[in-house]
C-alpha cells in the first residue's frame, strides 16, 4: 500500500529550490577550487620534477667536461641517458648557446629552439622546457636544455576533472536528497497545522494538530504545534465558558423577572391592590436584577483585561481596618462578633479601590451565610516576602464536594439556594486577586466554619 505523499506546497517549493540552488552552487565552488588548486599543485610538482632533472643532468655533463678537458672529445651519453630517463628530449649547448649535440628521441612534445635560442646565460625556462648553465670552477662552459612533454600535466588533470566530477556529483544528488527530506520535514507540520486551523475556523471544534506530527516536527515548529493545540483548547473551553454563562445569567434573571412580571400583570388586572408592601417586594425585584447585572458587567470588564489598575503603595493592613469598619454595621445586625488582627502596615502594590471591594465581598459574604453568634476574624500580616490577608468565621462552614467551586462565578451551594445573592462576589474577588498577582484559597470545615486566604507579593 502506497504512502500519501505530502505535497510541498509554494512554501516548500521555494524551501526546496533554496537548497538545491545553494547545494549547486557549493558544488560549482568547491569543484572549481579543486581543480584549480589540482592544476596548481601539478604545476608545482612538475617545475620541481624538471628543476631536480635538470640539476641532474648539469651536475652529469659538467663532469663529463671535466673528465674529457672540453666537449670535443666528451661522452654525453651519460648526460642523455637521464634526458631518456625523464622522458625529456636533451640538448647540449655550448658556451655560445650553440647546439653541440641533441637527443632526436624523447618526448615528443615541445620543439627545440636551435642556435643561440633560449636562455643561454644563466637559467631560463619556457613553459616546457628549462635550460641550465653548466659551470666548470664557476666558469660557464655550456648549458643543457631539457623539453618535456606536456601530457603527465594533462593524465594528472584529466583524472582529477574525473574524480571531482564523480564527487561532484554524489554531493549534488546527496544534497538534493536532503534538501527533499528536509523540506518535506518542514512542510509537513505547517500543512497539517494549516489544515487544522482551517477546519477549526470552519466549525470543527474537535480538530486538532496530530500528537505524532507535533512530536516529529522539528524545533519551534513543534512548540508552534503544541501552541496551536493549546489555543484550540483555550478556545473551546472559552466557549463553553459563555455557553455556560449564557445559561447560567438566563437562569439568574428567570426568577426576579417572572416574580416581577406576575406582580406587574396582577397589578394592571387588578387582581391585587397597589399597596406599599406590594410595590417595596417588585422595587426589591429590580434592585436584584440591578445587582446581577452590575456584578457580570463588573467581572466581565475584569476577565476581559478592561479593568484598570491604578498600582500604588498601599497598606493593605490599613485596607483591611478600613473596609472592617465599613461593614461593622451590616455585621452587627447580623449579630457576628467581629475582630480585626492588623496592627502592623504590610505594603503592597496594588490599587486601593479594588482591594477595598475584594475585601467588602469577603465581610458581605460572611454577614449573609454566617448565623447569628457567629464570629468573624479578619487578620493581616507579612511573611516571606508576601502580604497575607486571612477571613475566617465560625459559620455552617461548606460541604467538601462544594468547595471547589465557590469561586466559580454565578454558582451557590445548596444551603445557600434560598439567600439573595448573584454568585459573582467571590469569582469577582479572584479576578482582582489574579490581576494583581496574587492567590486567593478556601478552606472549610462542615458545621466549623470557613477561612479565605489571599496573598500578595509584597513590598518592603
Amino acid at each position: 500500500m502506497m504512502s500519501r505523499v505530502t505535497p510541498l506546497g509554494s512554501l516548500g517549493r521555494r524551501l526546496l529550490l533554496a537548497f538545491v540552488l545553494v547545494a549547486l552552487s557549493s558544488v560549482l565552488v568547491l569543484g572549481g577550487a579543486a581543480l584549480i588548486g589540482v592544476d596548481r599543485g601539478v604545476q608545482v610538482a612538475q617545475q620541481d620534477d624538471r628543476e631536480r632533472i635538470a640539476a641532474t643532468a648539469v651536475s652529469v655533463a659538467a663532469e663529463v667536461y671535466r673528465q674529457a678537458d672540453g666537449w670535443e672529445s666528451a661522452d654525453l651519453s651519460r648526460v642523455f641517458a637521464v634526458g631518456d630517463a625523464a622522458s625529456a628530449r636533451l640538448a647540449v649547448l655550448d658556451a655560445n648557446g650553440a647546439t653541440l649535440q641533441a637527443d632526436t628521441g624523447g618526448a615528443g612534445g615541445a620543439g627545440e629552439s636551435g642556435g643561440s635560442g633560449g636562455a643561454g646565460q644563466g637559467a631560463g625556462m619556457g613553459q616546457n622546457a628549462v635550460t641550465t648553465p653548466v659551470l666548470v670552477d664557476g666558469v660557464k662552459v655550456g648549458a643543457v636544455r631539457l623539453s618535456f612533454g606536456g601530457t603527465a600535466g594533462t593524465r594528472a588533470l584529466a583524472v582529477a576533472w574525473n574524480w571531482i566530477a564523480v564527487a561532484a556529483g554524489v554531493a549534488l544528488i546527496g544534497a538534493l536528497a536532503v534538501s527533499w527530506l528536509v523540506t518535506r520535514r518542514l512542510v509537513r507540520p505547517i500543512r497539517a497545522m494549516t489544515d487544522a486551523a482551517r477546519s477549526f475556523t470552519a466549525g470543527d471544534r474537535e480538530c486538532r494538530v496530530a500528537s505524532g506530527t507535533a512530536s516529529r516536527a522539528p524545533g519551534e515548529l513543534g512548540e508552534l504545534a503544541v501552541a496551536f493545540n493549546g489555543m484550540a483548547d483555550s478556545v473551546v473551553r472559552s466557549e463553553q465558558g459563555r455557553r455556560t454563562l449564557t445559561a447560567d445569567v438566563a437562569h439568574e434573571l428567570r426568577t426576579p423577572l417572572a416574580a416581577l412580571q406576575a406582580g406587574l400583570e396582577e397589578l394592571r388586572d387588578g387582581l391585587v391592590p397597589a399597596t406599599a408592601e406590594g410595590i417595596a417586594g417588585l422595587h426589591d425585584q429590580s434592585l436584584r436584577l440591578g445587582r446581577i447585572v452590575a456584578d457580570l458587567a463588573e467581572l466581565s470588564a475584569v476577565e476581559t483585561s478592561e479593568l484598570s489598575l491604578q498600582l500604588a503603595s498601599v497598606d493593605l493592613a490599613g485596607i483591611a481596618r478600613d473596609e472592617a469598619a465599613h461593614h461593622e454595621p451590616r455585621l452587627r445586625a447580623a449579630d457576628l462578633r467581629v475582630t480585626v488582627e492588623a496592627d502592623d502596615p504590610v505594603s503592597v502594590r496594588a490599587d486601593a479601590d479594588r482591594l477595598h471591594q475584594a475585601i467588602g465581598n469577603l465581610l458581605a459574604n460572611a454577614a449573609r451565610y454566617c448565623r447569628p453568634g457567629d464570629s468573624v476574624t479578619l487578620s493581616v500580616w507579612a511573611a516571606g516576602g508576601e502580604a497575607i490577608l486571612r477571613v475566617a468565621d465560625s459559620g455552617p462552614g461548606i460541604a467538601a464536594d462544594e468547595l471547589p467551586h465557590i469561586f466559580d462565578r454565578l454558582w451557590r451551594g445548596r444551603g445557600a439556594q434560598q439567600i439573595a445573592g448573584s454568585g459573582i462576589g467571590l469569582a469577582l474577588v479572584r479576578e482582582i486577586i489574579s490581576r494583581h498577582g496574587g492567590t486567593i484559597v478556601a478552606t472549610s470545615v462542615l458545621g466549623e466554619g470557613t477561612t479565605v486566604t489571599i496573598r500578595l507579593p509584597g513590598l518592603p
